[in-house]
């Protein structure tokens, strides 16, 4: 028995791992940016901060997964968009502290090495890269047969960008007075999926529900998760933003409160949300509790900015879309988020 057919007895197939890499190269080569160096398949990715026109560089890191969303995209056999939501929730937290995502790495661990559905997987990788304006500089597939099943996968990314040391958005600034505004997210993003699965536990997923507006379950529940860089960069590059937060699990009552201080809060009036579809059969079939639904998801709004009131004009003119003004900041009496 030679060690390369001892390895595939074992279930390991070096042949499947050559070919994911020859396949995912032109989509890694979509993502390239300035201050990418190297090419695919190197030891270590590699990046040139000398190009980039940063006078006092602070680098700023994220990593993340997606979470039992996984459990969908294998369910309905659809993997393209799932890698989009791995880089959105890391390069989203970043943005949130004011950095500019510059590149991104992500490891794939399976079951079973299936070329063609790992070049989805990754394309969907590659395409969050794009819309965040980061290169996919270096990755890792792992084939572990025995800890997944065959058909299983798990997906998590690790994002680096970087800021101007004056431009750190850390919540400091954030003052009592300041407006709330919010931007829209595109579904449920990638929280809140182990509630969502019960919920939809016997559903087929091609089901078209009253509430959704036409559109099978299934296409919304693997929405994709929005990306918000190019939306929010401009913004922090000319000092119009105080607070920044994304609103992940743990939704408006867990996140909110991270971009101020102990003693302020939030007062965000409930009417101003544009509750999306999928939130509102949520709480229907799954008989939330309605203030609870502010516990775990987004409810539509992804991200929040905490924007001093002379500056709104101005980020509503540089945010070419809507932008929802959610309440304002007010001293902390009891809790950190009130919804009015």
């Amino acid at each position: 028995m030679t060690e390369k057919n001892a390895y595939a007895q074992s279930g390991v197939d070096v042949e499947a791992g050559y070919e994911v890499v020859e396949r995912i190269k032109k989509h890694v080569a979509r993502t390239e940016r300035v201050g990418v160096m190297g090419a695919l398949g190197g030891f270590g990715g590699m990046f040139d901060l000398t190009q980039l026109d940063v006078k006092e560089p602070v680098l700023i890191s994220g990593t993340d997964g997606v979470g039992t969303k996984l459990m969908l995209a294998i369910k309905y056999d659809k993997h393209d968009t799932i890698g989009q939501d791995c880089v959105a929730m890391c390069v989203n937290d970043i943005i949130a502290a004011g950095a500019e995502p510059l590149y991104f790495l992500d490891y794939i661990a399976t079951g079973k090495n299936e070329p063609a559905k790992l070049e989805q997987v990754v394309a969907g990788v590659a395409e969050g890269c794009v819309q965040a304006g980061c290169g996919l500089i270096g990755g890792e597939t792992a084939e572990m047969p025995g800890m997944y099943g065959p058909d299983d996968y798990d997906l998590a990314g690790f994002a680096v960008g970087v800021a101007e040391k004056s431009q750190i958005i850390d919540g400091s600034k954030v003052a009592e007075g300041d407006v709330l505004l919010g931007l829209a997210s595109s579904g449920i993003h990638s929280n809140g999926y182990s509630l969502v699965r019960r919920v939809f536990a016997d559903y087929t997923g091609d089901e078209i529900l009253p509430e959704l507006e036409g559109k099978p379950l299934q296409a919304v529940l693997l929405e994709p998760t929005r990306i918000y860089v190019k939306a929010v960069l401009p913004l922090v590059k000319e000092g119009l933003v105080n607070g920044i937060a994304h609103i992940t699990g743990g939704g408006f009552i867990e996140n909110v409160p991270r971009m101020f201080a102990d003693d302020l809060a939030a007062e965000i009036e409930e009417a101003t949300i544009p509750v999306l579809p999928i939130f509102k059969a949520l709480e229907t079939y799954g008989q939330i509790k309605h203030e609870e639904m502010f516990e775990i998801f987004n409810m539509g709004i992804g991200l929040m900015l905490a924007v001093s009131p002379d500056k709104v004009a101005r980020v509503k003119e540089l945010v070419d879309e809507e932008v929802y003004e959610l309440g304002r900041i007010i001293k902390k009496e009891n809790q950190s988020v009130v919804i009015k």
